[in-house]
């Protein structure tokens, strides 16, 4: 009977371990450790007559971020005047933008330029 009980308090414990180190590692992913920072995910979606982009943006911050400007390239424009911490944004390129880029920059020194993503196409589906 005292080796079960040993079995028990040995499972017991790896399993109290496992528990506080993934749930440490969950509460890092929900708990945001910059003061400002920002998710920028453009996707282009390629149709077989024609092509939407959409940009996804998130403030990952724990603060807001202030005078957003957004740069879709061809001399294409947008400003905002505050994003709040944990607020996601989807903004579409005007018509006739190329949609090869984005720049995103902020007052609170932020500054992210990425290249437009495509989707990978499945069989059967739309567009594919």
């Amino acid at each position: 009977m005292k080796q079960y009980t040993i079995l028990l308090g040995i499972g017991g414990t790896a399993i109290l371990i496992m528990a506080v180190f993934f749930g440490a590692d969950l509460l890092k992913m929900s708990i945001s450790v910059n003061e400002y920072d920002i998710f920028v995910d453009p996707i282009l979606d390629r149709q077989s007559l024609f092509v939407t982009g959409r940009i996804t943006i998130q403030n990952t911050g724990s603060q807001p971020l202030t005078n957003i400007h957004v740069n879709f390239g061809s001399g294409d424009t947008m400003d905002m005047k505050i994003l709040e911490s944990g607020k996601k944004i989807i903004l579409s390129p005007p018509p006739e933008n190329p949609m090869e880029f984005v720049v995103i920059s902020a007052d609170e020194g932020i500054y992210v330029s990425k290249a437009y993503r495509e989707l990978p196409k499945m069989v059967g589906m739309m567009g594919s």
